[in-house]
């Protein structure tokens, strides 16, 4: 988007399409595998920011990691968030988007942190399709890693907070079931098709 006077914060376009598809989940469940897929097969895929702002972190010896400053973390990914919303333009076509704002609310939340109002007023501005792809917990296919340094029990609680946090929302749900990638990445496609044939060729 070369054209500041272009970035519309809240991206009413994109809201009003309802093509912005948000894919979350219990971390380890194979979101973000089943993403790489889905973009192979032609589908427009954004990063998640929180894992962006992460290696960042890291890489720079920041402090603004979930695990030591959860406030500083979610501040930093928010604002990602929020761009990597606002700099899609809307060409008719789904756009899945790796997590996003009700993400961030729901771990403030299950941290018992206080969630800054105008994240809680992000979360209404900022509107994707109404229902919600996710990821269940998968005791079988989860690693923690130094990106994600939790045992499978908090995973399990990060994605009840997530299911919590979405209906709180006003989205709906749909559980991806536990397959083989490439059978979930039909089961999005198919998902998709039931929603006005929304695939990559139409």
């Amino acid at each position: 988007m070369a054209d500041e006077d272009a970035y519309m914060p809240g991206n009413p376009a994109l809201a009003a399409s309802g093509l912005g598809f948000v894919l979350t989940g219990c971390s380890g469940g194979g979101k973000s595998t089943l993403l790489a897929v889905l973009a192979r097969r032609g589908y427009d895929v954004r990063p998640e920011a929180g894992r962006q702002i992460v290696r960042e972190q890291m890489h720079l010896g920041g402090g603004a990691l979930p695990w030591r400053d959860a406030a500083a973390f979610v501040e930093l990914a928010a604002s990602r968030t929020m761009h990597l919303f606002n700099t899609v333009e809307p060409r008719g076509l789904p756009v899945f988007f790796d997590r996003s704002l009700v993400d961030l609310v729901s771990f403030l939340d299950m941290k018992a942190i206080a969630v800054p109002a105008y994240l809680r007023r992000a979360v209404e501005a900022y509107r994707y399709a109404p229902d919600v792809l996710v990821t269940p917990p998968w005791r079988e296919i989860y690693a923690s890693e130094a990106e994600r340094p939790k045992p499978f029990e908090d995973a399990c609680r990060e994605y009840d907070a997530l299911v919590a946090g979405y209906l709180a929302a006003g989205y709906g749900l749909v559980e991806v079931p536990r397959l083989d990638v490439e059978a979930r990445a039909d089961f999005v496609v198919a998902f998709l098709r039931a929603r006005a044939g929304l695939t990559p060729g139409s």
